[in-house]
């Protein structure tokens, strides 16, 4: 019956263990996706700022531009770009919508960002666009790996249409929680003339054709959750200019757009809120159940052992039974 039982307690230790790096090193990188149909918004906004009024034609202090930026998973073109790639794909159209304190719209840059499920890798398809310009992606944008590394990484920015370094600064605490800093800047470049323009009836032919040119500058900042790789804070200081203006507008450079760029605080504890939630699933897959398979098998194996040697152990010989007693015949 020990011998039994050993066999079976092997057999799950040998089960468990085998299963413990599977979760791992195979589950993992098929589970941990971003879903393709994915939806989300986000909310920043600039107190006070710095904004070109084009009736004037002068930069003036508002009380806050607001910033909408929003992700909407294109489940169509995923399909159709998996047949070609042969991995799961996700096809995110995001929008940058910005309005002045009025409520108008000041510009607004649509983009179609297509990526790994898993490691957020560009992937090179038709589409691939900034504002309706082919473009070839290299690099992250949006959203960090899974397992976030301390290390720096290739940054898309979509103003310039090219990738830079991002930074790995440290490691801190954002409301409680442990991330990685990461910090950006892309220096004065000139940058195309966005196609939504504020004013009727201009247009970037318009204003190239003037001589004008646009220029921007920022300072980005991301705060990384590492285990899911999502952002829970992200930051811009940035600034955008008009140079070689004076013919059109008097001057020589005028200021477009300057402010800090902040997450508004209710999607700020939404995030945090999201995230916590998909962080516990990855370390679900990565940490705690394959370690907990492993310490499960080694503690099997140990039964299975112990009860092999108990079944392997010499009985002990019963006691001989004493010799009989002479009986001596009556005299």
């Amino acid at each position: 019956m020990r011998r039994r039982a050993s066999l079976v307690l092997l057999a799950l230790a040998v089960f468990c263990a085998a299963m413990a790096p599977t979760l791992r090193w195979y589950a993992f990188p098929r589970l941990a996706k971003i879903p393709a149909n994915q939806y989300q918004d986000t909310v920043l906004e600039a107190r006070p700022a710095t904004l070109l009024n084009y009736s004037t034609l002068k930069a003036e202090k508002v009380d806050k531009i607001t910033i909408i930026q929003t992700l909407k998973g294109n489940v169509e073109e995923s399909r159709r770009i998996e047949r070609d790639a042969g991995r799961d794909v996700v096809v995110w159209d995001a929008l940058a919508y910005v309005t002045g304190p009025d409520g108008k719209m000041v510009s607004k840059v649509p983009e179609r960002y297509v990526f790994d499920a898993h490691t957020q890798d560009p992937v090179h398809a038709t589409g691939e666009s900034v504002d309706g310009d082919p473009v070839r992606r290299e690099g992250i944008e949006f959203k960090f790996p899974f397992l976030t590394e301390k290390r720096d990484y290739q940054y898309f920015d979509a103003q310039t249409r090219t990738a830079a370094p991002i930074h790995y600064k440290g490691t801190r605490t954002f409301r409680g929680m442990e991330v990685y800093y990461f910090e950006q800047t892309i220096p004065w470049t000139k940058v195309p003339m966005p196609k939504a323009m504020p004013v009727k009836g201009i247009t970037p032919k318009i204003l190239a054709d003037s001589g004008l040119t646009r220029w921007y500058t920022t300072k980005r900042m991301f705060w990384v959750e590492p285990v899911t790789g999502a952002p829970v804070n992200g930051e811009e200081i940035h600034k955008e200019e008009l140079r070689n203006a004076k013919k059109l507008m008097g001057q020589d450079t005028l200021t477009v757009f300057a402010g800090h760029v902040k997450m508004r605080e209710d999607y700020l504890e939404s995030i945090g809120a999201m995230v916590s939630s998909n962080r516990l699933m990855v370390l679900m897959l990565v940490s705690y159940v394959p370690w907990s398979l492993t310490v499960l098998a080694l503690v099997l194996l140990s039964l299975a052992l112990w009860l092999e040697a108990r079944s392997r152990r010499p009985r002990p010989e019963p006691p001989a039974a004493p010799a009989p007693t002479p009986v001596s015949a009556p005299v």
